[in-house]
């Protein structure tokens, strides 16, 4: 594990909650913080023993021959040159969203995974759960018809202008940090659907930059031919968690569309239209429930299978998705900036 935060204290947690996952390491630009991390979620003499993790810089632990893949929770502009040394050193590479905070980086990455041949993954937690194989199941099934219009929204009221959030040199902002689940479903969906999500543009998109230069608030519309997507987010604002798929033939409800750090989404509602073509729906939803997991666990046995098969994309979240992603947000931001 590559930087000792927050978020990386709910991935240990769901890697000792996953089939094979073994913290066997973790790096810091601080060998204390580090040695504090292993200590407390690997115990140990933290040495480089059996009996607990090692731990050191980050130079240290991709040096290591007992590491097999490394989760990078560090702060997102540090993302590209961790990642990309982590490939260079032949270790697969679970990566925190984004990827990297710009398109550009993002396919230069993705070109470097490429050359080494080696596993690269973008840590959507929503991405890898039985409910988002149940999701993709019922969309390219056709279950409401073909989607047509998908509204999803993200958003929590911080309580001050502190921290990485607000900071423009930290790539702070509503984007970066949530807005990005939104428009990840939205390229799911599409993708499930038939559509190219390469094909996704975005058409409309208004918000609020905040005193500290970073997007606060921000909304967008994103479409192709035959779908679009109305996606919200905020850092200043609570916003619904949920998401609804109107389809040519009834719609997909998510009453919880991101689950939580220790928890996935479970519930996912659907309603048929009225096959007389009367232009009503069914008053009671059939209820598709899946089983909940560990998001973090599941990202990491992703990982797991990719070193099994030798393989370096997962299907939870192939690079052309990664790529679309990335796209949109460089235009959400630009839109946003012009507006």
């Amino acid at each position: 594990m590559l930087g000792p935060g927050q978020i990386a204290q709910s991935f240990a947690e769901g890697l000792a909650a996953s089939r094979t996952g073994r913290l066997a390491a973790v790096g810091s630009s601080d060998a204390a913080r580090a040695r504090a991390f292993a200590e407390r979620f690997a115990p140990g003499n933290s040495t480089g023993n059996t009996d607990g993790a090692f731990a050191g810089h980050y130079d240290a632990v991709l040096g290591r021959d007992d590491v097999d893949a490394v989760y990078i929770g560090t702060v997102h502009p540090a993302h590209a040159a961790l990642a990309e040394a982590a490939l260079r050193a032949g270790k697969a590479v679970l990566c925190e969203k984004p990827l990297t905070p710009t398109a550009a980086e993002t396919d230069r990455l993705l070109a470097v995974a490429a050359d080494a041949g080696r596993p690269l993954v973008e840590a959507y937690k929503n991405r890898f759960s039985p409910f988002a194989r149940e999701l993709d199941a019922l969309v390219g099934a056709g279950a409401v018809g073909a989607p047509r219009r998908l509204t999803a929204s993200f958003g929590f009221a911080s309580d001050e202008r502190a921290g990485r959030l607000f900071d423009p040199e930290l790539a702070g902002g509503a984007l970066l940090d949530v807005g990005c689940y939104p428009l990840s479903l939205a390229v799911q969906i599409a993708a499930a659907a038939g559509v190219d999500p390469a094909a996704l543009r975005v058409v409309e998109a208004d918000g609020r930059i905040g005193p500290t230069g970073v997007d606060e608030d921000a909304r967008a519309v994103v479409a192709a031919e035959g779908f679009e997507a109305h996606l919200s987010t905020s850092i200043r604002s609570t916003l619904p968690r949920s998401a609804e798929i109107v389809g040519t033939a009834g719609t997909i409800d998510l009453p919880d569309a991101w689950g939580s750090r220790s928890a996935s989404a479970s519930t996912i509602l659907v309603r048929r239209a009225d096959a007389s073509g009367g232009g009503t729906a069914e008053r009671t939803p059939r209820e598709h429930t899946t089983a909940v997991v560990h998001p973090f666990a599941a990202e990491a046995d992703a990982v797991a299978r990719l070193l099994d098969t030798d393989a370096c994309e997962a299907r939870e979240l192939p690079w052309a998705h990664s790529r679309a992603i990335a796209g949109l947000l460089d235009a959400w931001a630009a839109a946003l900036r012009a507006a």
